[in-house]
């Protein structure tokens, strides 16, 4: 039998690991996953950089700090709205090899440390934070494969052609809804259930924001912001959509409300505002430059 299929399209997988043993010690392929898409994230950043005639210097010392602050936001953020749980068990706060990691919360850490970063060494903040984006959002498309080897970060039950079918035992059974054991399946004595692969569908919307957010890099780049403000409406677009289906949302304490579609609204306000702003107020000078 298998752990994990995807029916509709014939793709069986008889046995998903989450990682691998060296010298007794477990590597996650979570994280690995993670770490590629933040070295191809770097790479997109420094090309763009590159292309637009900018010190990549700068953007060496910049990935450093995104690293280290980005794994540590995106894991407090996590923390934060899953309080009940860590408050209990404080070693588990530190083991972000088995997962917990929020995109907001690196996202957040990703803008603040960029801001800082800016002010410091004296660079337009809005002109970077476009030449990271690309980068920020093919390591987006990437790290989402990391839910797939810790199968999680799915949705409620389908039976659509994407319907990802999983062994109910290997799942934590907080993200499984009622729906999803209502319509519960025995294969050989094997309980499995089904459910929709969001981790697929954000990151295959990512991968046409990436796209977009090159094409308006090379051929559509009027205002330092625009690809900012691009990301904002159309990530925020993405999550809002992805996080509607997911089970295992983290949501405002004490209430039914999903954080994270809280913050893509709040991001998509900010991007049309940042576009209506640049385009209308500004046009004269955009004017110029077409």
């Amino acid at each position: 039998m298998y752990d994990l299929a995807f029916p509709h399209l014939n793709i069986f997988i008889e046995k998903l690991s989450s990682g691998f043993e060296i010298f007794n010690f477990h590597i996650a392929f979570y994280g690995i996953i993670v770490a590629v898409g933040m070295i191809c994230g770097f790479y997109v950043a420094t090309y763009l950089a590159k292309k637009s005639n900018q010190n990549v210097d700068n953007y060496y010392d910049l990935f450093i700090l995104i690293i280290v602050f980005a794994i540590i936001g995106a894991r407090i953020y996590y923390v934060i709205f899953n309080l009940d749980y860590y408050s209990k068990n404080i070693k588990e706060i530190i083991n972000i090899r088995a997962g917990g990691l929020a995109v907001y919360g690196g996202v957040i850490s990703c803008f603040l440390v960029c801001f800082i970063f800016c002010k410091i060494k004296k660079l337009n903040f809005f002109q970077v934070i476009d030449t990271c984006i690309a980068g920020l959002t093919i390591g987006q498309v990437i790290g989402r494969w990391g839910n797939f080897f810790n199968m999680e970060a799915f949705g409620t039950w389908t039976d659509n052609i994407f319907a990802m079918r999983m062994k109910y035992d290997l799942l934590d059974k907080t993200s499984v809804d009622q729906k999803m054991i209502d319509n519960m399946l025995n294969i050989n004595n094997i309980d499995y259930v089904q459910a929709h692969p969001t981790f697929f569908y954000e990151s295959a919307l990512n991968l046409i924001l990436f796209i977009i957010i090159l094409i308006m890099f090379f051929k559509l780049y009027k205002f330092y912001g625009q690809i900012m403000a691009t990301y904002f409406i159309g990530y925020g677009i993405i999550r809002f959509f992805v996080e509607s289906l997911r089970t295992d949302s983290l949501y405002i304490p004490n209430t039914t409300i999903r954080i994270s579609q809280i913050v893509s609204l709040f991001l998509i306000i900010i991007g049309i505002v940042m576009i209506i702003y640049n385009v209308i107020i500004k046009y004269k000078i955009l004017k110029k430059d077409i």
